[in-house]
């Protein structure tokens, strides 16, 4: 019996996505796997585009909606990041069917911002991991080679190498989870390695977004925590003095969070697979 070809359904939750970057992905695929890789379906409204966004939060929710709740589907891939998957929260999860729940989402920075939620549900697919607009990186087909590997075979080398430590995981960008933190939406993380990341934000600011997080109670509840790549930083004046991992470490010992080292997660194409929950 022939094996069911994998079905990944992409949508954009924020800004719009470009449609030689998804002739990208889609060839990447077809001359990496073959007949035998997974069928990659562009929803038209990743190409649309109203300001920042692809298409108005209505169009952006429906996409995600039909593609999510649609049984053939076996995984909903968000396209890119950019500010925009806050918006669709409550025009989406009051929506979602019993075939929802069924399938795998991915993404990361802006991208959990509705990834946590669906968590926050109990949805048991959930994860964190590259995009198809990496592909636009150097260096970025392996990370959407890494991403398909995951969705379609479940390959495990594409795993953050400390997932399968017999503990639940989560991922997220800094700035995503604090904005979750005290909303109906903010996942139940006890027990959890929580791993987090960020991109372009001052020193002064990933310290305040790490005073945020380490203060709620729930966080406090989590394993520990691991802390992925902070990247392209801008100069801070006068200088902050501390790096990341200084700062990190310092809000773990203060809050009483386990501090549990560095993830191999970050906005590149290095970034790894990190599953919600159990893997």
């Amino acid at each position: 019996m022939t094996a069911k070809r994998c079905r990944i359904g992409v949508v954009a939750t924020g800004s719009r996505f470009d449609a030689q970057m998804a002739q990208r992905v889609t060839a990447l695929s077809e001359r990496t796997y073959g007949e035998a890789g997974p069928e990659i379906v562009f929803h038209p409204q990743c190409f649309l585009g109203e300001g920042h966004f692809a298409g108005p939060d209505a169009a952006r929710a429906g996409a995600f909606l039909e593609f999510a709740n649609d049984p053939s589907f076996d995984a909903v891939w968000i396209a890119r990041g950019g500010y925009g998957a806050g918006r669709l929260t409550d025009l989406v999860l009051p929506r979602l069917k019993p075939a929802a729940a069924a399938k795998a989402y991915m993404g990361y920075s802006d991208a959990a911002a509705l990834l946590g939620p669906l968590y926050a549900l109990d949805f048991p697919h959930v994860v964190h991991g590259p995009m198809p607009a990496d592909i636009a990186r150097p260096g970025g087909e392996a990370a959407v080679l890494r991403a398909l590997s995951w969705l379609a075979f479940r390959a495990p080398e594409a795993l953050e190498p400390s997932v399968r430590s017999g503990a639940p995981t989560a991922a997220f960008n800094l700035s995503i989870l604090s904005t979750l933190i005290g909303t109906p939406w903010q996942p139940d993380l006890t027990g959890h390695v929580l791993m987090v990341e960020e991109v372009s934000e001052h020193m002064y600011r990933i310290d305040r977004l790490l005073l945020h997080i380490t203060s709620n109670r729930g966080v406090r509840r989590a394993a520990g925590l691991k802390l992925g790549r902070c990247s392209l930083i801008p100069q801070n004046d006068p200088d902050f003095a501390r790096t990341e991992e200084e700062v990190a470490r310092y809000w773990c010992e203060r809050s009483g969070i386990a501090w549990l080292g560095l993830a191999d997660i970050g906005h590149d194409v290095e970034n790894k697979v990190v599953p919600f929950g159990l893997c």
